[in-house]
């Protein structure tokens, strides 16, 4: 029996799942050169301030930076230009439907290599508020709170 690889993370957005309720994953491919991929398995792309949007029945990702490859010379394009995502023709006809809905927005949460291809992992995301935030945080440090007593209770 075949051995399924774990893909390999290259870009994560660590800061989506702060600003933002995620409510739906969706993974599509990216319309890339040659150059790009090359520096993308080199893991020097950055999706901090990137979003996907919907432009006449075609997705497209904004802003994510792709450092130039250092022997692509006249073959590098610009660093952040904008990106085809390929999607099937009812997902994108769905997430036109979701984002409709007020204070809805498409964000990417990972970028990796699942069986040779490229893929970008993108999320439906409402935005949080500051008290969101706030609580997340006082969640996660009474979970760390909790690890901790249980740590120094074990050594004990």
């Amino acid at each position: 029996m075949a051995e399924v690889k774990e893909p390999k993370v290259l870009a994560q957005n660590r800061k989506a799942s702060h600003d933002y309720f995620i409510e739906d994953t969706i993974e599509c491919g990216i319309v890339l050169t040659g150059t790009e991929i090359k520096s993308i398995r080199q893991g020097r792309a950055n999706l901090k301030d990137s979003f996907a949007r919907v432009q006449h029945g075609e997705v497209f990702l904004h802003n994510m930076h792709i450092s130039p490859y250092e022997q692509g010379n006249r073959f590098n394009v610009d660093p952040t230009r904008t990106r085809k995502l390929l999607l099937h023709r009812s997902q994108i006809n769905k997430l036109i439907g979701q984002t409709r809905e007020k204070g809805y927005s498409l964000v990417p949460l990972k970028l990796y290599v699942k069986n040779g291809f490229c893929k970008v992992l993108i999320g439906l995301a409402k935005g949080k508020k500051k008290y969101d935030k706030r609580q997340d945080i006082a969640k996660k440090d009474a979970a760390r709170e909790i690890a901790r007593a249980f740590r120094e209770k074990q050594k004990y």
